[in-house]
């Protein structure tokens, strides 16, 4: 097996390995997972504090929205020496006293917790709580240094002990921002993991994909996640049959995918066809697929001069995930009719539609 280099609308070089630094499971989805054609167009990046030492909880920034405020906040988790810096989007809304529900958002290989803010704008205008975290190890710094040790960089971001390291940076930054001065307000019943690419392979983790070593499970999920929305999943290559793996998600899931959703990365090619395999093989009580006509792979970041379809289906994404969120947390037991009538009233976005 060899090591896989993304690669960002430019010629990068690989370096092909005699040894397999990824199982055939977890590790070569997240290889898969490391398209970067839309990282690189990530428009804007962490503050440099980040990167400095930090205390338990630095505020960087603070920002005020229409409806809602954005707190950039450096955490470092101490036990494993790891900084882990995220962007917290809160909505007017908590100053009401009521439960405030709350969005995890895990980036795509290459991005930062800056990015995706048309999401994290959105969801708070809801009245959702949107957390994206920043994974150190795969996240924007990846395009800093020298460019002659680049291919090295990718190599260590695609690596199984990141795609670990990723799902313990969310769930310390969940233990972290209910432990903190907003923690009553976060309502614990209703907490969503959401990622692209790369994240939407941290989110399917925490929402109870199940990856063995050795002949046992990897502790991988976190029981407080009672949702998950995932862009772009990426698949499991070197297995036949995802079922094994993706069996045990049962909480709701919305996969949001394109008709042009394709991963290129020397050595793996992934059709958007892998991501309904995905779909099918989750067994959430509850799950979504929206195909959207045309969009590339990275049509659901924040990406500079884009037009139709991107901006479409960017704006169909958020109207969506509302639509999901409500009748996962809002509506009854086996009422679908709100979700499949938003397919209906959107037939030339989607090429695609199904709810069950």
């Amino acid at each position: 097996m060899r090591r896989i280099l993304p690669t960002c609308d430019r010629t990068m070089a690989h370096a092909p390995s005699s040894r397999a630094i990824y199982p055939a499971t977890l590790a070569v989805a997240v290889a898969s997972a490391a398209l970067l054609l839309g990282a690189c167009a990530d428009a804007s990046a962490p503050s440099d504090g980040a990167r400095a030492p930090a205390q338990a909880a630095i505020a960087a920034a603070t920002r005020q929205g229409d409806n809602f405020q954005t707190l950039d906040l450096d955490w470092h988790d101490a036990a494993r020496d790891r900084l882990v810096p995220v962007r917290l989007y809160w909505p007017d809304t908590a100053a009401s006293g009521a439960p405030v529900p709350l969005i995890v958002f895990s980036h795509g290989i290459g991005g930062s917790r800056a990015g995706y803010s048309h999401l994290g704008r959105h969801w708070a205008e809801q009245g959702y709580a949107s957390l994206h975290v920043q994974h150190v190890g795969s996240d924007n710094q990846l395009w800093r240094g020298n460019l002659f040790m680049l291919s090295g960089r990718l190599q260590q971001a695609t690596k199984e002990s990141e795609a670990i390291a990723r799902v313990a940076d969310l769930r310390y930054a969940l233990d972290q921002l209910l432990a903190g001065e907003r923690g009553a307000r976060i309502d614990t019943t209703r907490i969503v993991a959401a990622g692209h690419s790369y994240g939407a392979m941290t989110a399917m983790l925490v929402a109870g994909a199940r990856i063995e070593r050795g002949g046992r499970a990897l502790a991988l999920r976190d029981a407080r996640i009672r949702a998950a929305i995932l862009m772009s999943a990426p698949p499991f290559y070197g297995e036949a049959d995802f079922g094994p793996i993706l069996r045990e998600v049962a909480v709701p899931t919305l996969h949001l995918t394109t008709t042009e959703d394709v991963i290129r990365v020397p050595g793996y090619h992934s059709p958007p066809a892998d991501r309904l395999r995905v779909f099918e093989a989750t067994g959430s009580s509850l799950k979504v697929l929206a195909v959207f006509e045309g969009g590339s792979h990275s049509v659901f970041m924040d990406r500079r001069g884009s037009g139709d379809p991107a901006l479409q289906i960017r704006a169909a994404t958020r109207e969506l995930s509302a639509a999901f969120l409500r009748r996962v947390f809002d509506g009854t037991q086996g009422d679908t009719s709100g979700l499949a009538g938003w397919g209906t009233a959107h037939p030339g976005t989607l090429a695609a539609y199904r709810v069950q």
